[in-house]
């Protein structure tokens, strides 16, 4: 017969899992066909009560998002910069759905290792720890990946330009004809400047706030090559070429660095994980034999002087193995 503490982490944890999942899923096929429906219906009613309706379903929406929008920013200490970084990632994840996950990741942490007997202390330490930073590896890595995407199909997308430019396009029309022809990301940002620039905004502006977004040399060297174009002069569409070639070659140059160092990286990656590895395995076969770590103030200076030499070598071969084109 399990013991009441058990049963109550056990619900703690069931009902973290289903919070986080529900943070993270998307909307369901059916009630985004019912949510289509009724716009439909409210778009070509005439009533007055369903417009009333309609109008009321918003605001109360909106309300529910500000209200979890403003917890989180005040649990968050730069909550303007983690929302930029949501939105570089291409999702439509909100603040109060990051707080709720990393609550989450934090109970589900604390939960499992308060089963294994840990101390509290230290199960407290790890668990904020894990709450903290697994989603932000998580954006990290959603992030890193759209930039590759975005990258990769970045001078095609300069060639389209070219090919425009040289047809009598004007550039504003390059862009479009880039939001409709290439897929991904590009078309998303490139369809993101087209549409600012209908509603008014200059040029510039729109590409300096995708390339803040963005935060890729790639476009960055775009908006500069523009930026030099116009006030110089001289043939775009040839800059805009030279650019495309220069690219391609820095992602050449990229892909044979990542070649050549890769064997020295999993080298680092071994290294540094394999005591930790070693630690957790010993810790779930015998955790009585490392529970000094925990107590005797030797063992702790010892793992702490450990920790500190371990993290000075792989900063050093972290610096060894990444190079700057």
């Amino acid at each position: 017969m399990p013991s009441f503490p058990i049963i109550i982490m056990a619900a703690g944890l069931f009902g973290t899992l289903l919070l986080a999942f529900f943070a993270v899923s998307g909307p369901s096929t059916r009630k985004a066909q019912a949510r289509r429906l009724d716009s439909v219906c409210e778009r070509h009613s005439k009533s007055n009560e369903v417009a009333a309706q309609a109008q009321l379903k918003r605001i109360l929406g909106g309300r529910q998002a500000n209200r979890m929008d403003g917890l989180a920013q005040r649990l968050i200490p730069n909550p303007a910069l983690l929302r930029q970084r949501l939105e570089r990632t291409g999702r439509t994840w909100t603040l109060g759905q990051y707080v709720m996950v990393s609550g989450g990741v934090t109970m589900v942490v604390m939960a499992v290792l308060l089963m294994k007997g840990m101390p509290f202390l230290l199960v407290l330490f790890l668990s904020l720890f894990a709450g903290v930073g697994v989603p932000h590896i998580v954006v990290s890595k959603l992030i890193k990946k759209r930039v590759a995407k975005f990258t990769a199909k970045f001078p095609d997308a300069i060639d389209l330009m070219v090919r425009g430019l040289r047809s009598g396009l004007p550039i504003s029309e390059t862009m479009g004809i880039v939001a409709d022809e290439i897929p991904g990301p590009v078309a998303i940002e490139f369809r993101a400047v087209s549409d600012k620039m209908k509603i008014g905004r200059t040029m510039d502006a729109a590409l300096q706030e995708t390339a803040e977004r963005l935060a890729t040399p790639e476009f960055q060297f775009f908006v500069i090559a523009l930026a030099i174009q116009r006030e110089t002069g001289g043939n775009l569409a040839e800059t805009l070429g030279n650019l495309s070639e220069v690219l391609r070659k820095r992602a050449a140059m990229k892909l044979k660095i990542r070649a050549m160092s890769s064997e020295s990286k999993a080298s680092a990656w071994i290294v540094g994980s394999l005591p930790f590895i070693v630690f957790v395995l010993i810790w779930f076969v015998n955790g009585k034999y490392l529970s000094g770590f925990f107590s005797d103030e030797r063992l702790m200076m010892a793992g702490l002087g450990g920790l500190c030499w371990m993290g000075i070598g792989v900063f050093i071969m972290a610096k060894m193995v990444n190079f700057e084109i």
